[in-house]
């Protein structure tokens, strides 16, 4: 069993829902392929952002997934106490704890193995998050164990 771990720290994006697959990928390339079975998993370091997996191909898709959590979870101040940072600050911890931290992908020959339409988001849920940092452990065999 063949075990890698890297940090490192996104660009930043506006509140939304956003693609990160290439940004994930491009970091582990020399890494990836020599993996023939095994799992990655990507945790984000921050409690206002989160990850999911979804449909990689309809920008719609992530424009209702933020009208969606901004109905669900609206940031009207006098709903909470944790407001020090402005209106989008509970509301975010809130959406991050729904969505969570982390995903697991199936690595297969050298390739995330998800299904045709589907695509890691990072989910932005403050106005200004700024640049966010993820772990990301690739755990597998590869040639070598066979």
């Amino acid at each position: 069993m063949n075990y890698f771990q890297k940090s490192f720290t996104l660009a930043p994006k506006s509140r939304g829902f956003h693609l990160i697959t290439d940004e994930i990928t491009v970091q582990l390339a020399g890494q990836l392929r020599d993996i023939r079975a095994g799992i990655l998993h990507v945790f984000i370091q921050h409690t206002s952002a989160s990850l999911t997996i979804n449909e990689n191909a309809d920008p719609t898709v992530r424009q209702d997934f933020e009208t969606h959590f901004n109905r669900a979870v609206p940031e009207d101040t006098s709903l909470y106490l944790h407001t020090l940072e402005g209106t989008d600050d509970m509301t975010s911890h809130i959406k991050s704890s729904i969505l969570g931290s982390s995903v697991s992908i199936p690595v297969t020959d050298g390739r995330l193995n998800m299904g045709t339409w589907q695509g890691i988001y990072l989910c932005e849920h403050r106005n200004n998050g700024g640049r966010r940092r993820v772990v990301v452990t690739l755990m597998g065999s590869g040639p070598e164990s066979e």
